[in-house]
Parts: C-alpha cells; structure tokens; sequence
C-alpha cells in the first residue's frame, strides 16, 4: 500500500505519519518510510537522534543511481538521462519491492529500529541554500515518484510518505500514486483550507482522501469539522501525554500510546486496507502514463532532448504479476 500523510505546516502531519508507522510496525506489517517533506522531521518524529537525522542519505543525490538501476533493460529508454520523475516502467524496467535488498535501497535508505520492530527510512534531503535561485523542491521529491511509479506492492506491504505541506505534490501526477491520502487538519479555517484544495484536484483523478482532525478539544471542533468536510472526516485526534514525551525526547514504549489513539490509528489502517482491495491497477498504470505524456509535452522534451512519448510501453500494466515474479527483470 502507498499512503499519503498531507496538511497545513504546524497541523501534526509528521508527527501522526510517525504514529502510523509506529502502529504499522507494531503489527508486524512492512514497512518503508519516506521524509519528503521540505523541513525534513520524520527522522526525529522516529526517534532517530539530530545527528541521526542530519546523516540520512538524500534520495535527491541518488538521482542517477536511481534512474540507472530503474531503467534495466527497458529498449524504450535510450539512458538514464532521458528518464524523468514520471517515467513509467515497461517490459524490462526494473521494479521496487517493499520486502527486497536492491542498490536503491541500500544508497537510500536506513534501518530504524521502533519498539516492535524495524522499518526502512529513506528522505529526500532538505531544501538547502544552494538550491536557491537555481532549483525547486519538486527536483527533490522527483526521486520518490519515480519510486512510487516502479513499485509493485502488497496488502501488508506499506510505502508511507510524510508529503511537503500545502498542495505542492499537485505540480505532477504523485498525488495519483497513492492508495490513501491522509489529510491532518485543525479545527480551524486554515486548517480545511487544504482540505478544499486536495479535495477539489482528487475528484477528477479517484484520489481517496480521508481527513484526520487533530488537535480535537471537544464537541464544538468536532463539530466544525464534520460540517466542514463531511463524511471525509475518517478519525479524530487529541491531546497525546505519550506524544508530548516524545516530543521532548522522552517517548515510553509505544504500547503505552492512550487507547483512543492506538484505536484512531487502527481505523487509519482500516481505510487504507480497504482502498488497496479497490485498486484498479490498470487505472493506476494509465495516470502514470497521463500525467507522464503531460510532462514530456509541457517540459521533458525540451529538457532532454528526447520523445519521451516513445518511453511509454503501451501493453504494459503494473499489477499484482510482479509481486514476486521477476518478468520485467532484466538479468
């Protein structure tokens, strides 16, 4: 399953996508995390120390890495400098596996050991000075796309992605790559201000979205929220002892998180099982393909030189075949 954690800055996004993992581990599901957010936190949210933190790996400067190992045996692309963030797989492309060792897994990501068992943290890097004036953040989260675009997944299999926040993941197709999108917002009316704007750009593309509300004082927020997104709203979210521990650098074991939190989190894996069981995977393939022939159009051509059009495999559907089998593995 590829879930989505968005919101408002200051909305608690980081810190329940760190709660979800920690659950998922607890119950022994899969798990591969990624920090694409610009203020780069899941680490710490995960327990990792500051220098734990700063020394992750940025997928961002594994970019070749990334679309060399990707690439395989693909005829359809000439080099891997013709690949962009939405170049789709075809006969012969490499795929990602939540449960496998592959190169991309070992430049990127690192093994964080919870509570009740270990997960894989890869980030994208933090947006930093030298980028600025020259580059945007979305060359940075490029690199998670294209992993979102080659991964092949299973029911107890878990990509979680703590997004940028605001509506920046709406600038490409990576909206469109997710089982689930968890939206974290307030009882505020900056707090369902993304909300609408999510809302308003899923309808067209059958983007499931569920909104947490956090930060739920009583009756009157919760009221609030109900009438501001109806039956969008999945859970709500209160104060948390066990999180402002955690936050100070002081977390018990998650075993101790209060019960109506652990049972929040439970009803947020509810949602997301039950997407995955609807996925259409031949939808899923052609918006890869869709938001794919848009960029090449829009930007990708010119940037490469290139028909990126050609790249796409018009008889190919990523789907559950690939789960094990290795068809578009190249030797």
């Amino acid at each position: 399953m590829k879930i989505a954690f968005v919101g408002k800055g200051g909305s608690g996004k980081t810190t329940l996508s760190s709660l979800f993992i920690r659950h998922l581990a607890a119950n022994e599901a899969h798990v591969v995390a990624v920090d694409a957010d610009i203020n780069q936190h899941l680490g710490a949210a995960l327990g990792l120390a500051e220098d734990e933190s700063a020394a992750l790996p940025a997928m961002g400067a594994q970019l070749p890495l990334i679309k060399e190992y990707l690439r395989g045996s693909n005829p359809r692309i000439a080099s891997a400098e013709t690949m962009i963030k939405t170049t789709p797989p075809g006969e012969g492309s490499r795929l990602l596996r939540v449960r496998e060792d592959n190169p991309i897994f070992d430049a990127c990501a690192r093994t964080v050991r919870l509570d009740d068992g270990d997960i894989r943290l890869m980030a994208t890097g933090p947006f930093t000075e030298s980028d600025l004036g020259v580059a945007c953040y979305h060359s940075k989260v490029g690199a998670v796309e294209l992993c979102l675009n080659h991964l092949v997944d299973g029911p107890d299999e878990y990509m979680v992605v703590d997004m940028t926040a605001g509506s920046d993941s709406f600038a490409s197709g990576m909206f469109t790559r997710f089982d689930m999108t968890f939206l974290i917002a307030e009882p505020t009316r900056k707090g369902v201000s993304v909300y609408r704007q999510y809302k308003e750009y899923a309808r067209d593309f059958g983007v499931d979205l569920k909104v947490v509300g956090n930060k739920v004082q009583g009756e009157d927020d919760l009221d609030f929220l109900r009438s501001e997104v109806g039956d969008d709203l999945l859970v709500t979210v209160g104060h948390s002892d066990w999180v402002r521990a955690m936050e100070k650098g002081r977390p018990a074991r998650f075993e101790l998180l209060e019960a109506d939190n652990r049972m929040a989190l439970q009803a947020l894996q509810n949602a997301a099982e039950d997407s995955y069981g609807r996925r259409d995977w031949g939808r899923y393939t052609r918006q890869m393909v869709h938001f794919h022939l848009r960029n090449a159009e829009s930007w990708g051509n010119e940037k490469t030189g290139a028909d990126l059009a050609a790249q796409v495999d018009p008889g190919f559907v990523l789907d559950e075949r690939f789960l094990h089998a290795e068809a578009t593995q190249p030797a």
